[in-house]
């Protein structure tokens, strides 16, 4: 059990004051303004939600791949983190009366826009291509297990950095908060998965 269970009591402890906060969080120490369309606030928003549901998609994925309770424990706490935080984040959107899509390319919020291509399903760092998705459904027992943790950590990576781009420039209190809250839990499950990798005598991609 090791670390899971103690970054599961973390993510549901999280978890409950999100849900405390998700409606009260529209001019949430942004001078009473509602974001624009353009902000990091909203880019955020909207990133970070298509970001997350990739997650929560692997990590059910390889709960049906393997029977190993360590991994399937992980699995299923950054799915149920990242559906909950993606609701909160599309509920803002909602609250703001702002598109939860936008004609620009993923990350133009921190002037980043070209830096994924978009090829082959992965639209912003870290985010796994359509290719390797069906790769993971295709693999079972230990091969899941490795190459789920080797995608969900480069793909923890990938939102690490948004996160902090959000810390950096948002101006909603509450939506910077949640922000470094991803930085802190995402940093924690990546060491997490290095060891569960080594146990199976893998490593990260990079």
């Amino acid at each position: 059990m090791r670390q899971v269970g103690l970054i599961a009591g973390a993510a549901a402890t999280a978890l409950v004051a999100a849900g405390a906060i998700t409606y009260a969080v529209a001019g949430d120490d942004g001078g009473g303004q509602t974001p624009s369309a353009e902000s990091a606030d909203a880019g955020f928003a909207r990133d970070m939600a298509v970001h997350h549901q990739q997650a929560v998609e692997m990590s059910y994925i390889v709960r049906d791949r393997t029977k190993d309770e360590e991994v399937r424990r992980l699995a299923y706490d950054i799915a149920q983190t990242q559906a909950n935080q993606r609701g909160m984040m599309l509920g803002w959107l909602d609250l703001w009366g702002l598109p939860k899509v936008s004609s620009k390319p993923p990350m133009t919020w921190m002037d980043m826009g070209g830096m994924a291509s978009g090829k082959d399903g992965a639209l912003m760092p870290g985010m796994a291509t359509n290719t390797e998705m069906k790769k993971l459904g295709t693999l079972s027992g230990k091969q899941a297990e490795i190459f789920y943790l080797q995608l969900m950590t480069d793909h923890h990576k990938g939102g690490i950095h948004m996160a902090e781009g959000c810390v950096e420039k948002c101006a909603v209190g509450v939506e910077k908060r949640l922000a470094q809250g991803m930085v802190d839990a995402q940093q924690s499950e990546i060491g997490l998965m290095a060891d569960l990798l080594k146990e199976r005598g893998a490593a990260p991609r990079s």
